[in-house]
């Protein structure tokens, strides 16, 4: 039996994400006290999407040298031996294993490699549609979220505050908003 009844508009189809309309994201706590947020601007992600929306699935892989906080000197801390090791692991990927419905939602289970390991990391999804757009194509919009322990894929250290916790949080969090592009 398909799930696809319950989705309005559902298309098949294989779908790149549009740079120009997608983000992907992250948080972590600093000084325990407040959240660094940044982005990645160099990715390929695709989505696949089967007749039958359990069959479904995507691939992303992420330039990790793109990453911006909006401050270049930590930027090029991140990107440094000290966390991303971006000389070394200049990419980030995700794979999918599955997909299940949850509750009005969907969790997509996947393996993350990051910093040469790769875990199992499921992602909370959000599906906002299938819609055609003004130039004759078709979109469709996703959201997802996951939180991942930047320790569990060897990424920096953790270095203890006097006053009692560490300078950098190790959850750190994870969004994506994807606008995705029928391809032809």
């Amino acid at each position: 039996m398909s799930d696809n009844r319950f989705i309005q508009d559902y298309r098949a189809g294989t779908w790149k994400a549009d740079p120009a309309h997608s983000e992907i994201g992250f948080s972590v706590r600093h000084l325990m006290v407040s959240k660094v947020r940044g982005r990645f601007t160099g990715y390929d992600v695709t989505i696949v999407t089967t007749e039958d929306p359990l069959g479904s699935w995507v691939a992303a892989t992420i330039d990790l040298a793109s990453v911006d906080t909006g401050h270049e000197t930590r930027d090029g801390h991140l990107r440094s031996a000290d966390y991303l090791e971006v000389e070394k692991y200049p990419e980030m990927s995700y794979r999918s294993t599955g997909v299940r419905p949850v509750g009005d939602g969907w969790d997509v289970d996947g393996e993350l490699t990051v910093h040469g390991v790769t875990r199992h990391v499921p992602l909370a999804v959000e599906l906002h549609g299938f819609v055609p757009d003004p130039w004759g194509g078709q979109r469709a919009g996703f959201s997802a979220s996951a939180e991942i322990n930047r320790c569990d894929f060897g990424i920096g250290g953790t270095i203890p505050l006097d006053s009692g916790g560490i300078a950098l949080g190790e959850k750190v969090s994870i969004s994506l908003e994807i606008q995705a592009v029928l391809q032809q």
